[in-house]
């Protein structure tokens, strides 16, 4: 179900969460869907469990993933704002890692980066209007 490669320069936590992200906007994980045991998914990818862990714990501080006692892990309901919210931010999240690898990689401090965005955003505001 996930591709987590240990050896890519991104965390395989990191890695987790952005297909299962990609998995719910896509429709592939439907709102109800359990999630695999941490002890499974660990185990199937030769992974530490608190790193799947990790992962399905930023999940549901985001309200994608939601944790009853007793109960698998599973894909939370999303009001149809939200979703289509999230939908929106997913698609762009691949350029977004690719922004921030490439500020990192360049010794761009986040301060820096934040501000050339802003900047940008500042001046597509201005041309849409």
């Amino acid at each position: 179900m996930f591709i987590l490669n240990p050896n890519a320069g991104e965390p395989i936590y990191r890695q987790l969460v952005e297909q299962i992200k990609r998995l719910i906007a896509g429709g592939q994980l439907q709102p109800g869907t359990e999630m695999p045991s941490v002890r499974e998914l660990a185990n199937s990818n030769a992974i530490n469990p608190m790193t799947i862990s990790k992962a399905y714990s930023l999940l549901e501080a985001e309200g994608l993933l939601e944790r009853q006692r007793g109960k698998p892990m599973t894909v939370a309901k999303l009001s149809g704002q939200q979703e289509d919210e999230q939908s929106r931010i997913i698609r762009i999240l691949p350029q977004i890692t690719q922004l921030v690898q490439a500020a990192k990689q360049l010794q761009i401090s986040d301060d820096q980066l934040l501000r050339a965005i802003a900047h940008q955003l500042t001046a597509a505001s201005s041309v849409q209007r």
